[in-house]
C-alpha cells in the first residue's frame, strides 16, 4: 500500500492539473481525480504502477461524464479556493480565465492533447499510445494546437 501512496503523491497533482484544464471546472476535476485512483486501485492493483494508465482512466472518466451530461463545462470561478494577496489572485484568475476560455475554442482532441502535455509530465510516446496517434503526429498536434491558442488568446488582446 506505501507503493500506492507514493503513486498517488507522485500523480495526483498533474492528474488534477491535466483535468482542470481539459474541464475548466475545478469540481469536476477534483471528482474525476479521486474518481480515477480509487479505479486504478481497485483494477490495476497488481499491475506495474503506470501514470499513463492513470490518465487512460481519468479521460475514459471525463469522456463518459460527458455523454451522460451533455455540458459544456466552464471555469466555475466561484468554486475556487481563496487567494491570500488579492490583488494578485484577482490577476492570476483572470488569466488563467482567459486561458481555460481560450482553450474551450480549440477542438476537443486539440483541448486533450495540450493538456495531457502541459499536466500529465508524460512522454510524446505515451501520449501517443494514450490517444492512438504516433510519437511525430502528436508533435505536430501539439506545435498546431499551441499556434491556435496563442491566436486565440491575441485575438481576445484585442
Amino acid at each position: 500500500m506505501n507503493t500506492f501512496q507514493k503513486f498517488y503523491t507522485d500523480n495526483r497533482e498533474r492528474l488534477f492539473g491535466y483535468l482542470l484544464r481539459k474541464t475548466g471546472n475545478y469540481n469536476l476535476a477534483a471528482d474525476i481525480t479521486q474518481e480515477s485512483f480509487t479505479r486504478y486501485l481497485e483494477r490495476y492493483r497488481d499491475r506495474k504502477q503506470s501514470s499513463a494508465l492513470l490518465f487512460t482512466i481519468s479521460r475514459h472518466l471525463l469522456y463518459d461524464h460527458t455523454r451522460k451530461n451533455r455540458l459544456n463545462t466552464l471555469y466555475d470561478e466561484e468554486r475556487h479556493g481563496p487567494g491570500i494577496d488579492l490583488e494578485n489572485a484577482y490577476t492570476v484568475k483572470e488569466a488563467y480565465k482567459r486561458v481555460l476560455n481560450a482553450m474551450q475554442q480549440l477542438s476537443e482532441e486539440a483541448r486533450d492533447i495540450l493538456a495531457l502535455i502541459v499536466s500529465s509530465g508524460l512522454s510524446y510516446r505515451e501520449i501517443g499510445d494514450i490517444t492512438g496517434n504516433s510519437e511525430a503526429n502528436i508533435k505536430v498536434k501539439i506545435h498546431r494546437s499551441r499556434v491556435k491558442l496563442k491566436k486565440i488568446l491575441q485575438q481576445d488582446r484585442l
